[in-house]
This record gives C-alpha cells, structure tokens and sequence, in this order.
C-alpha cells in the first residue's frame, strides 16, 4: 500500500511540474500584463503545491508550514503588484481616493 501511494505523489509531483511549464509559457507569451500577472500568481500557487507533494514524499510533512508561509507571501505580492498597477503608488492615502457619486 506504501508504494502505490508514493507513486500517486510522484505522479502528483510531474503533473505539477508540467502545469509549471505551461504557466512558464503563459508568462512568456502573455499579451497583457494582466495575463502575466495571473501566471504569476498561478506558478506561486502550483510551486506551493508541490512543495507540500514534496514534502510527503521525502516524509517530512512539517515543511508544509513553510508552503504555507510561501503562500501568503504569494497572496500579498500580487496584492500589491496590482495596487501598483492600478494607482501608480504604493503609499495611496485611501481617504482620498472618491468613490462614484460621491462629492469629495
């Protein structure tokens, strides 16, 4: 029963790694940045992943705690790449910014 499971994670493992590639690809070949972006954000997700297949494979499952750390470090970069991209700045007073039909 232990060998056919690490087989299940080493397939898990390659599948993932070919998912990789192709998000490799789509950050190459991206038409907007917005495409990129999601790549990006894409290959953060899939590399979290097979950090935690990883992880089970070599039996040490206390390093899905620094997949976790890797994800929310993922989760805030695109926050703020996109902040970035939407106000030019990242130290946006968001007290000044008016919303739609609102006299500020």
């Amino acid at each position: 029963m232990e060998t056919a499971l690490g087989y299940m994670f080493l397939a898990g493992a390659f599948a993932l790694i070919v998912s990789m590639a192709l998000m490799l690809a789509r950050l190459i070949g991206g038409p907007t940045l917005y495409d990129r972006l999601l790549a990006v954000n894409s290959f953060g997700t899939k590399t979290v992943l097979f950090l935690c297949v990883f992880c089970f494979i070599i039996d040490r499952p206390d390093g899905v705690d620094i997949a976790l750390l890797y994800a929310l470090m993922n989760f805030i970069a695109t926050i703020a790449v996109l902040k970035f991209f939407n106000y030019r700045a990242l130290d946006v007073n968001l007290n000044r910014v008016s919303v739609k039909g609102e006299d500020a």
